[in-house]
């Protein structure tokens, strides 16, 4: 790889599961890779956005020296701190079962009383009953560590939420990257309040694409576009619930977007795309929403095996 290289990353969102992310993307600052452009949805864009402002405060992209490497340090700290506090405080769960439903049904929260009850209010009178009072887990976790002041663009850094009107992604980038619009890119229309800003209302971007591409591509193609994968491409266990067939949904949604930009990469440019199909098999759809206890170190653990090498060979 030569210093002429550039180097944009594609993070996908999956809630709780986007710890597999974070340990990929923890490996590949390990390694030493230097990152130009970013580009998250969902548990992704706030991964990406902590490692953005991480690697600025770093000190910026310089490759093959201390600075590149301090960046990379201050970024895995960033996310660290970001999903450890995610794991304490069980920042994607509309459902924080009892330890006595955890002793009869186990981690899985989709066999728990609580989870089942979901399915049934969510039949009988919609989606209100998973969050009556209307508040939004994230919002204070993003309040306290956005430093928005640090997205300077270097990297560049782009998130997305989805229009509800449109169906459209709508784009941010950089400074102009707020605690409002990551929480836009976060929205599950499930379990939590539609984000409206300047009179637009806004859910997950997942929706709309897991992630867009577009951005990586501007202002020229890069020379490497690495996608990050936080939900299996193929998935056995299809649910039969409302709420798992929702999700799987807005699953295949997603997917389908960005397989069409996969396909229309100009031919210059290297793919390479570290995928979660082994490693989160078998895990239930409920398993996005709760990170069970161990759950979220077990996949930053995986994520770290599939990024194993991947900087070395570029």
């Amino acid at each position: 790889m030569t210093t002429a290289t550039t180097i944009a990353v594609a993070v996908q969102g999956g809630g709780a599961h986007g710890a597999l992310a974070w340990g990929v993307l923890d490996r590949l600052l390990e390694d030493g890779l230097a990152i130009d452009r970013l580009c998250g949805v969902s548990s992704g864009a706030l991964t990406a956005a902590m490692l953005a402002q991480g690697l600025a405060r770093g000190g910026g992209l310089a490759r093959g020296g201390g600075v590149a490497r301090a960046g990379g340090a201050e970024a895995r700290r960033a996310m660290r701190t970001l999903w450890e506090r995610i794991d304490a405080i069980h920042t994607f769960s509309p459902l924080r079962g009892p330890l006595l439903e955890r002793w009869l049904f186990g981690t899985d929260i989709g066999a728990s009383l609580a989870w089942q009850v979901s399915q049934t209010a969510l039949g009988l009178f919609g989606a209100a009953p998973l969050n009556p009072l209307g508040a939004n887990p994230l919002r204070p976790l993003v309040a306290e560590l956005l430093d928005a002041k640090s997205l300077t663009g270097t990297p560049a850094l782009s998130i997305a939420a989805t229009d509800v009107e449109t169906g459209e992604a709508c784009l941010w980038h950089d400074a102009d990257i707020s605690v409002e619009k990551l929480l836009a890119s976060c929205c599950l229309p499930l379990v939590m309040p539609p984000c409206e800003i300047e009179e637009r209302i806004y859910w997950d971007g997942g929706f709309s694409g897991n992630p867009p591409l577009a951005p990586l591509l501007q202002p020229a193609p890069p020379d490497i576009l690495i996608v990050v994968r936080a939900q299996p491409r193929v998935r056995r266990d299809i649910g039969t619930n409302p709420i798992e067939t929702l999700v799987r949904l807005a699953e295949i949604a997603g997917e389908r977007v960005l397989a069409t930009e996969l396909a229309a990469l100009p031919s210059t440019v290297r793919m390479i795309e570290l995928g979660a199909d082994a490693a989160l098999a078998g895990l239930p759809f409920s398993s996005k929403f709760t990170p069970e206890e161990g759950l979220i170190p077990r996949l930053f653990a995986r994520g770290r095996a599939i990024a194993t090498g991947i900087a070395a060979s570029l």
